[in-house]
């Protein structure tokens, strides 16, 4: 028995083929008959208790129409068993975007459920571990989008874990459910450090680059859009003409480049450096300034724009950690 139980590599054999859809995946997942699972609730199994007594009376008594009632009530309770394990059967999941947070901020991770058959789904219910369900119905043929959230507790990357799909439907005697563990990691980026503004000993310290027409006084030219381009400076007369996007260069001031070193954030720990580092990132573009971000392995010239924002943090939260595929 015990070797029944347990497998070679110390998990439980039995549970592990019952519910052994670990590992995430990346595709959405259809719910079908080997995925769901069902057993009577706790007013199921009073039911139950009550019609043994029922079937005992009509025994004792050999009373018909006691028996009638009874089986009356037995095929009840299987019709409703049959109705909730199909209320799951042929639902598919599909993971959606998850945004990226700053750590201690809650994580949002949205699942698509959708509904591919001509029959309503009612009384379902959504949920990830610890956490309170989401309560829903599905018409015949469409899908909802629904929105999970955990709070991240620290940078990297968050897998919500499985998600639970479950119903009572129709009667409550009944409880059918599917596990789904769906890929969607969501970016978690270190929590900025609470010191606000950049230090004076940063900005002093900028080194100039000279005027490479990203200035703000003078008209100087039209290039082609590029990803993370003001949308202040696109020329739209030109795309009214069906020219396509370009954008407007300015010249006559001078763009300084500041840098944002790992050495420049003083004997701290790496999770307060990278803390550090996170506020300077903030602060820097939210100053419209022409930065750059160097810690140990990753350089970025200086740029400036939500492309590189979001390059920066990145760079930040998976520092030392797996990367993002």
């Amino acid at each position: 028995m015990s070797g029944y139980l347990t497998g070679h590599n110390g998990k439980t054999g039995l549970l592990h083929r019952l519910f052994h859809h670990d590992a995430p995946q990346a595709g959405p997942v259809t719910l079908g008959r080997r995925r769901i699972y069902i057993l009577p609730t706790r007013s199921g199994l009073v039911f139950a208790v009550i019609l043994m007594a029922m079937l005992i009376g009509a025994v004792n008594y050999q009373n018909s129409l006691a028996f009638i009632l009874t089986f009356l009530l037995t095929g009840l309770v299987v019709v409703s068993m049959i109705h909730t394990f199909r209320n799951l059967h042929g639902l598919t999941l599909r993971a959606g975007h998850s945004p990226p947070v700053f750590a201690g901020e809650l994580a949002c991770f949205t699942v698509h459920v959708e509904n591919p058959i001509d029959r309503q789904r009612l009384a379902l219910n959504l949920t990830l571990p610890g956490q309170q369900p989401i309560h829903f119905d599905l018409p015949p043929r469409e899908g909802h989008w629904l929105t999970l959230t955990l709070p991240s507790q620290r940078r990297g990357l968050f897998e919500p874990g499985r998600i639970t799909i479950a119903t009572r439907f129709p009667l409550g005697l009944f409880q059918a459910w599917s596990y789904a563990h769906l890929s969607m990691p969501c970016l978690v980026y270190p929590r900025p450090a609470d010191q606000r503004g950049l230090p004076p000993d940063l900005l002093n310290h900028q080194g100039g680059i000279g005027d490479q027409g990203n200035g703000h006084d003078d008209f100087a030219a039209l290039r082609h859009y590029q990803p993370g381009d003001s949308l202040r400076h696109i020329h739209w007369k030109s795309a009214a003409r069906e020219q396509g996007l370009l954008t407007k260069q300015f010249g006559g001031a001078l763009t300084d480049a500041l840098w944002l070193r790992w050495e420049q954030t003083g004997n701290l720990s790496q999770e307060e450096r990278l803390s550090l580092l996170t506020r300077w990132v903030i602060e820097a573009d939210r100053l419209g300034l022409s930065y750059g971000l160097a810690v140990p392995g990753s350089e970025f010239a200086p740029a400036s724009g939500e492309i590189h924002r979001q390059r920066c943090l990145k760079t930040l939260a998976l520092y030392a950690q797996p990367q993002l595929q």
